[in-house]
C-alpha cells in the first residue's frame, strides 16, 4: 500500500463552528442538570429506591462499551494485518478514548457526589467487581494513547502490533468487566447470568462500529475527501456480522432462560407482559437493532443504506441497554427464593419508571462531550488522511 498522508481538518467554516456550538449548548445542558440533581436530590429523577440506575445509566454504559468496540477497526488493521483498515487505525482510536470520556463523564456525575469518586479512587474492595472497572476504564486511556503514540511517531511505528495486540486485549477484558458489572448481582434475575459477559462483548463489536461508521461517514463527507467504495462495503459487511451475532446471543440468552423452569415468569415478563419493555425488546432492539440493519446491510447495499443501518444499530443498542438496566431492576426481585412471603412493599409489583429532563439532558450532555471531542481532535491532529478512495487490496 502507498504511504498515507494524514492531515487535520481545516476547522474555519461557520458550520464547523456552528456545529461545535451545539454541542456545547448539549454540554452545558448535561452539566447543569447534573448540577440539580447535586443540589436537589435525585428526586427530580425518575430514578426511586426500586430503580436506582436510570437513563443515565443507559446513556453511560452504552457509550463505555461501543467504546471498545469503537476499536474494532485498529484492531483488524493492527493485529489481524488488513491493510485496507490501517488508514482508519487513528481515528478509530481517537473514537474510542472520545466516547470512553463521555460515558464515563455521564456516571461521575450521576453519583450526586462526585468528589467521592475519590474515594473508590483510593479504596479498593477487591471482591467488588466495581473497584475493577475503576482500573480497567483509567488503564484503557493509557492503553490507546499508548497504541496512539506508537502510529503518530514515525520511529515508534514497529511497535504498533504489540501495542494493538495489547489494545485488543484489554477491551476484550473491560467488556467483559462491564458485563459482569450485572452478571455477578445473583440477587435480580434479569442479571444472573454468565451469558452477559460475552454478550457484552459483541454488543460492544456492534455498537462501536456503528458508531465509527457515522463518524468516518460524517467526517469524510464535511471535510470534502475521498471514500472509497470497497472500503465501505467492508465496513459494512463487518457491521452486519457483529449484529447478527448480538442477535445470535440474545437468542441463546433467552432460550436458555426459558429452558430453565424457574425463570420462565421472568422471560413472561421480558417477551410477553413487560410493557414498554416488551416492546423496547421487540420494536426497539429486534427489529430496528437487529433485522433492518441486515436488511440495508445485505440488501440493500448504498451509501445511505449503511449509514441508516448504523444509525438503527445505535438506537437499537440504546433500547436493548435500557431493556437489560432498567428492565432488569423492575422485574420484581425474589428476595427469598422458594419461600413464599408477603408483605406490603410491592411484593410482585413491577416497579414503575419514567426518565425526567434532567436525567436525558445528562446523557445527552456525555454524548455530545463525546461528539466535540472528536471534532477537536480531527482539529488538532492529523487523525484522518487525506483521501480513502484507494483500490481494496487483494489480501483483504
Amino acid at each position: 500500500m502507498a504511504r498515507i498522508e494524514y492531515r487535520e481538518i481545516e476547522g474555519r467554516s461557520a458550520g464547523f463552528f456552528g456545529l461545535l456550538g451545539v454541542l456545547a449548548l448539549f454540554i452545558a445542558a448535561g452539566l447543569a442538570a447534573a448540577w440539580a440533581m447535586e443540589h436537589r436530590g435525585h428526586v427530580i429523577t425518575g430514578m426511586t429506591n426500586r430503580i436506582v440506575w436510570g437513563a443515565p445509566h443507559v446513556f453511560a454504559v452504552f457509550l463505555i462499551i461501543a467504546a471498545s468496540g469503537a476499536l474494532n477497526v485498529a484492531s483488524v488493521a493492527s493485529v489481524f494485518g488488513r491493510e485496507l483498515y490501517k488508514p482508519l487505525a487513528r481515528l478509530s482510536g481517537l473514537v474510542a478514548v472520545a466516547l470512553l470520556a463521555g460515558g464515563l463523564s455521564v456516571l461521575v456525575l450521576d453519583l450526586g457526589r462526585p468528589e467521592r469518586l475519590i474515594v473508590a479512587m483510593t479504596h479498593y474492595n477487591f471482591k467488588s467487581i466495581f473497584a475493577w472497572n475503576i482500573f480497567l476504564y483509567t488503564g484503557f486511556f493509557a492503553v490507546v494513547t499508548l497504541y496512539l503514540w506508537t502510529m503518530f511517531e514515525r520511529r515508534m511505528n514497529g511497535y504498533t502490533p504489540r501495542a494493538g495486540l495489547l489494545a485488543f486485549l484489554w477491551r476484550l477484558v473491560l467488556t467483559t468487566g462491564t458485563g459482569s458489572i450485572f452478571g455477578f448481582l445473583v440477587a435480580r434475575e434479569p442479571y444472573n447470568s454468565a451469558l452477559l459477559a460475552p454478550l457484552f462483548v459483541v454488543m460492544s463489536f456492534s455498537f462501536g462500529t456503528a458508531a465509527f461508521v457515522l463518524v468516518l461517514m460524517a467526517a469524510c463527507r464535511w471535510s470534502g475527501r475521498p471514500l472509497g467504495d470497497a472500503l465501505l462495503a467492508r465496513l459494512g459487511t463487518l457491521l452486519g456480522i457483529f449484529v447478527a451475532a448480538v442477535m445470535y446471543f440474545v437468542t441463546v440468552h433467552h432460550l436458555t432462560n426459558l429452558y430453565i423452569a424457574r425463570e420462565f415468569d421472568l422471560e413472561r415478563f421480558l417477551l410477553w407482559e413487560g410493557g414498554v419493555y416488551t416492546a423496547l425488546f421487540w420494536i426497539g432492539q429486534v427489529l430496528v437493532g437487529g433485522v433492518v440493519p441486515l436488511a440495508l446491510i445485505f440488501a440493500v447495499r448504498t451509501r445511505a443504506a449503511l449509514a441508516g443501518a448504523a444509525a438503527c444499530v445505535i438506537a437499537g443498542g440504546f433500547a436493548q441497554v435500557a431493556v437489560i438496566i432498567i428492565g432488569g431492576q423492575a422485574y420484581p426481585q425474589d428476595i427469598f427464593p422458594g419461600k413464599e412471603v408477603s408483605s406490603s412493599f410491592f411484593d410482585g409489583v413491577v416497579a414503575s419508571y419514567a426518565p425526567s429532563l434532567p436525567e436525558i439532558a445528562l446523557g445527552a450532555g456525555g454524548v455530545a462531550l463525546a461528539a466535540a471531542l472528536v471534532v477537536l481532535g480531527l482539529k488538532l491532529l492529523p487523525f484522518l488522511p487525506s483521501s480513502l478512495d484507494q483500490a481494496e487490496p487483494a489480501e483483504a
